[in-house]
């Protein structure tokens, strides 16, 4: 298995750097001054947790490949509000139920379901209105782009559509194949999307954008696979979330397909995969989308 590539980048240094211009940035663009106490809403829903994981590979993708800070950032926050409201949704009593987020309690907890539900539409309207500034900070057929890539990524072919498909499964014994479609959907859309609207704002030939989707798609995959270890294997107080959830609702995982070693051994092959991807790109700085790989792929180990 490939390791970190620490030698010729300080990640660790790199990655917190981000995620502080990303928590600026979200700070800045999510309004506090929503009417009815909206803007509250969102802002709880948004800043002061998560890795940043989605936002980190937008930024690394377009600094692999010489792309337009500007345009970058705006699409590293356009993912992360997605990514925030769709967990706004998800964890109401009409989806999945769930009292944890990030370590405090859910939007509809704290705000009432009602509002809950307007902070993630308003959030989901935000994003697209990120990625289109009269500023001139993103050309418009850049903008265009981006657009187009986020809304396949988070509608009835991407997430949302994996959503449905998750709670339709709800007691069934799904086969891998099954399994591995929803999740390419529901988490895995989202994350591959974030390494394409990064390469979205840069210069790059179709053989490396091919790489970079698969880099993707195997990273999106080995996200889910580790997620549904560490459901087993963490407590609640690690993870910001309730642990054992997937299992006390009867959600078919990969742990209860597989069995917990086969799928803590499938989540290293999935995550060789996406080094591998790296490498046939060709580029000379992929040293942090590999890094990322590794911290996404090793946080059950």
């Amino acid at each position: 298995m490939n390791a970190v590539l620490s030698d010729s980048v300080d990640f660790a240094a790199w990655r917190q750097a981000k995620q502080d211009e990303v928590e600026q940035a979200l700070s800045t663009w999510v309004p506090a001054d929503a009417p009815a106490g909206l803007g509250q809403t969102m802002r709880y829903a948004v800043l002061d947790g998560g890795k940043r994981l989605r936002p980190l590979l937008v930024l690394a993708t377009s600094e692999a490949l010489g792309g337009s800070h500007q345009a970058a950032l705006r699409a590293a926050c356009a993912v992360e509000l997605i990514h925030a409201y769709s967990l706004v949704h998800d964890d109401m009593p009409c989806m999945d139920n769930d009292v944890l987020r990030r370590g405090k309690p859910t939007v509809h907890v704290r705000f009432g379901q009602a509002q809950a539900l307007l902070a993630g539409d308003a959030l989901q309207a935000l994003a697209f209105e990120l990625l289109v500034p009269d500023d001139g900070s993103v050309p418009p057929d850049m903008a265009a782009q981006l657009c187009r890539l986020l809304a396949q990524a988070a509608g009835a072919t991407g997430m949302a559509g994996g959503q449905a498909v998750d709670l339709a499964s709800v007691g069934l014994a799904l086969d891998q194949s099954a399994l591995e479609a929803m999740h390419r959907q529901k988490t895995g859309a989202l994350l591959r999307a974030s390494v394409i609207m990064g390469a979205a704002t840069a210069p790059v030939s179709p053989e490396a954008l091919a790489h970079l989707g698969r880099y993707g798609a195997a990273l999106g995959l080995a996200f889910q696979v580790v997620d549904d270890v560490l459901d087993v294997t963490a407590d609640s107080a690690t993870l910001g979330k309730t642990a054992g959830k997937d299992a006390a609702a009867d959600k078919p995982t990969f742990v209860s397909l597989m069995g917990l070693a086969q799928a803590q051994d499938y989540a290293s092959q999935v995550l060789d995969e996406a080094h591998a991807a790296l490498d046939g790109c060709q580029l000379n700085d992929m040293a942090i989308l590999h890094a990322l790989a590794d911290w996404v792929g090793r946080r059950a180990y």
